[in-house]
């Protein structure tokens, strides 16, 4: 079945995710393979956003943190500064799942402006809370399409930290959390080398090759000694992930009224 590469992404994204660990789940792309996972192979997920629900299950993909359906989905909704304290840096957080604007060679992560800081081309949203799920998710995973203005030599400003400057410096740190195990682009995945810590080609989605990879990226990336090959999505997985994403697009169409009187 045809598809397209953001769906290959999702799907690929889903399935790093398993049994019923606890996600601490970014918008967008992230928050859409958190929900695949959850509709297809991993229904216990325990998904976590940072408006403070716990256990949500939304029929449809949130627009933000504080969109209703993730309140009215969930298990219990508690104040934002106990989703920190006691399930993050507490170390209850088994996966934290993040998106970027730039991401760069040792997966740090970009997301408050592009251009110098005094006076940026652009200002994104900004840190938000992927500073701390950064650092006190046990592992975290990034997603992002891949060009070589989004995975860059060098960030425009380092929001949240990754290996650092690589070669053991997270480590050096004593960042609780192991960092970004994967990145997962458009084109297939990136994993940190186990000597210093750069990310490296680990797999590719069928029909793309190494240098396509290449070209996508702003560092000259290497490769890992074996690089796998990631299975296409089934139909299966497809039809669970239109049917969300048609869902999404119905609900977020729909007037709502907001009573005045």
């Amino acid at each position: 079945m045809n598809c397209t590469p953001d769906e290959y992404m999702t799907v690929a994204a889903a399935r790093l995710l398993q049994g019923s660990q606890v996600c601490f789940v970014g918008i967008g792309l992230p928050s859409a393979a958190c929900n695949l996972a959850r509709l297809t192979h991993a229904p216990d997920l325990v998904l976590i956003y940072e408006s403070g629900t716990i256990g949500t299950r939304p029929t449809v993909l949130p627009l933000s943190i504080g969109d209703g359906e993730l309140a009215l989905t969930a298990t219990c909704v508690v104040p934002l500064p106990e989703v920190f304290s006691h399930y993050l840096q507490a170390g209850r957080v088994d996966v934290g799942f993040l998106g970027a604007a730039q991401i760069d060679r040792y997966g740090n992560l970009n997301t408050t402006v592009i251009g110098p800081y005094d006076a940026p081309h652009t200002r994104l949203p900004g840190a938000g809370g992927a500073p701390e799920i950064a650092a006190h998710a046990r592992q975290t995973f990034v997603m992002l399409r891949a060009t070589t203005r989004s995975c860059v030599e060098k960030l425009d400003f380092r929001t949240s930290a990754g290996y650092l400057d690589g070669h053991g410096a997270r480590a050096r740190s004593a960042a609780p959390g192991l960092g970004p195990r994967a990145l997962i682009t458009d084109f297939g995945m990136l994993a940190p080398h186990p000597l210093d810590d750069e990310l490296q080609l680990s797999a590719l989605f069928e029909g793309v090759s190494r240098d396509q990879a290449r070209a996508a990226v702003g560092w000259p990336l290497r490769c890992a000694d074996d690089v796998a090959a990631i299975a296409p999505p089934t139909a299966a997985e497809l039809a669970v992930l239109r049917d969300l994403q048609q869902r999404t697009r119905e609900a977020h169409q729909r007037p709502v009224s907001i009573p005045l009187g």
